[in-house]
């Protein structure tokens, strides 16, 4: 009978200290291998599909740690090194590492002190359900642009397809309601918190700021007016205003594209662009696609 007492007192006891434990504590995802391999497999057919000529892909965990590296026949001996340091690095910083490279492009060379750094284009970090369970790392594609394009795909390898059940609502402006945005040049749709993708309705009456979106692809619709947008080159005296946002006071080099009404520009992500002369008001939709 006591011991049954203990038993039942045992029992309340840790009821009570349950909700406290869990609230020091969280549920966590991890990688394991199989999931490193299902990476490395989706990589390796998109470099297939693509023609890639060599390359090493590797996948590390959110701690940085190698899970699995596969490497291409005719890759450069240095190529499994420099995978896995961009691997890590995009999982240390939660970003992709094209972001560090045109950063440094850009002036802040201090950055190349960081310990165990690769600011090299070419790793992605990978996210299942909003949390960061890893990272993958590629080099020795056909160039860095193929390198990060083939680090994409693998690191989208957890994305499935879209349920219907999980189908969004259609969304519906009217002219009114266009045109209210585009007095004021304002966000249309903030699709942050459950899309990829954002609508601004911008304005511009005067030339701006060099900009370098780290994460956002912008798709520039030219509604009203004529300006000269400058892509490319490096952003002057360029410091970061935001989480994956960076500005300047110009671009150097580059190249210059006159845009007038029914132009569309679309501005990858980690390039630099700066509306350096507007014509009266200019007006254009930006789509923003993560």
């Amino acid at each position: 009978m006591r011991s049954l007492i203990k038993s039942i007192a045992l029992a309340f006891m840790l009821a009570a200290l349950s909700p406290a434990t869990k609230a020091q504590t969280m549920d966590k995802k991890a990688l394991n291998l199989d999931g490193a391999r299902r990476i490395i497999a989706a990589a390796l057919d998109y470099a297939r599909k693509n023609q890639a000529p060599g390359g090493v892909i590797a996948v590390v965990d959110d701690g940085g740690n190698l899970i699995a590296l596969e490497r291409l026949d005719g890759t450069f001996s240095a190529g499994a090194n420099i995978s896995i340091g961009k691997a890590r690095t995009a999982v240390m910083f939660k970003r992709p590492t094209r972001f560090f490279e045109d950063v440094i492009r850009n002036g802040r060379t201090a950055m190349v002190a960081l310990p165990d750094f690769t600011p090299l284009q070419g790793g992605m970090p990978v996210m299942v359900d909003g949390q960061l369970v890893g990272g993958i790392g590629v080099s020795g594609a056909a160039s860095a642009q193929q390198d990060e394009e083939i680090a994409m795909a693998g690191a989208s390898a957890f994305a499935g397809p879209l349920q219907a059940s999980a189908a969004r609502p259609v969304v519906f402006f009217d002219k009114e309601a266009v045109a209210a945005s585009f007095a004021k040049g304002a966000v249309l749709l903030d699709g942050a918190r459950d899309r990829n993708y954002m609508i601004h309705t911008s304005r511009r009456d005067k030339p701006g700021m060099a900009e370098v979106h780290a994460l956002d692809t912008d798709i520039i619709y030219v509604v009203e007016g004529a300006a000269t947008l400058v892509t490319g080159g490096a952003a002057i005296d360029a410091r970061e205003i935001a989480p994956h946002e960076i500005r300047g006071l110009r671009i150097d080099g580059g190249e210059t594209h006159a845009l007038q009404k029914g132009d569309v520009v679309i501005v990858p992500s980690g390039v630099p662009h700066w509306f350096k002369e507007v014509s009266g008001t200019f007006l254009y939709y930006t789509i923003k696609v993560r």
